[in-house]
């Protein structure tokens, strides 16, 4: 049986585990809706405008292209630690 609940510290628990999910999850939410919204872009672009498959294409890898570069992970600067 478990101790008794004044038994618990707080700040002793190992949180390693919920970390990792914690970032896995915003790690995906984030290129996750990057790849998303670059999908329905160019499904717009293509069926409903007369950009047709090579301007949503295009437009596509661009929304891809800047997206990547703006949301990839920052190094951390050396005063952070």
């Amino acid at each position: 049986m478990a101790g008794a609940a004044h038994d618990h510290v707080r700040g002793e628990m190992d949180i390693a585990e919920q970390v990792a999910t914690f970032e896995f999850f915003n790690t995906m939410t984030k290129w996750g809706s990057l790849f998303i919204g670059a999908l329905l872009l160019f499904l717009v672009l293509w069926f409903c405008t007369g950009a047709g498959f090579g301007g949503a294409a295009i437009t596509a890898v661009v929304v891809v292209a800047l997206g990547v570069t703006l949301l990839r992970e920052k190094p951390e600067s050396a005063a952070a630690h």
